[in-house]
């Protein structure tokens, strides 16, 4: 998701609060180990800003950009087969233990 938010500002920058605001639901621990796990595989770019309290701006790299057509495709995807996953859901949770 936060790839998502990164491409959709690409190729400009966005600091960690507003990323943070844009992903529903996301720690900010969780939000936190997630960049710096895309920092070190190389596909988003960190900044930070020496202001009290530092000023956080990430961007995506150009190995980053690469995975805009993978994603695309993998939402198309999902959104073609979500009724499948959910029928295949709902007919493990009314046998379970099956």
């Amino acid at each position: 998701m936060a790839v998502k938010v990164l491409a959709e500002e690409a190729p400009g920058e966005v600091r960690f609060a507003e990323l943070r605001r844009r992903i529903p639901g996301i720690s900010q621990k969780m939000l936190s180990v997630t960049l710096q796990s895309l920092v070190r595989d190389g596909l988003v770019a960190r900044r930070v800003e020496p202001t009290v309290p530092p000023a956080v701006h990430y961007r995506l790299t150009q190995l980053g950009l690469s995975l805009e057509g993978p994603l695309s495709a993998l939402r198309v995807w999902a959104e073609t087969h979500m009724p499948e996953i959910d029928r295949n859901n709902q007919l493990a949770e009314e046998s379970p233990g099956e």
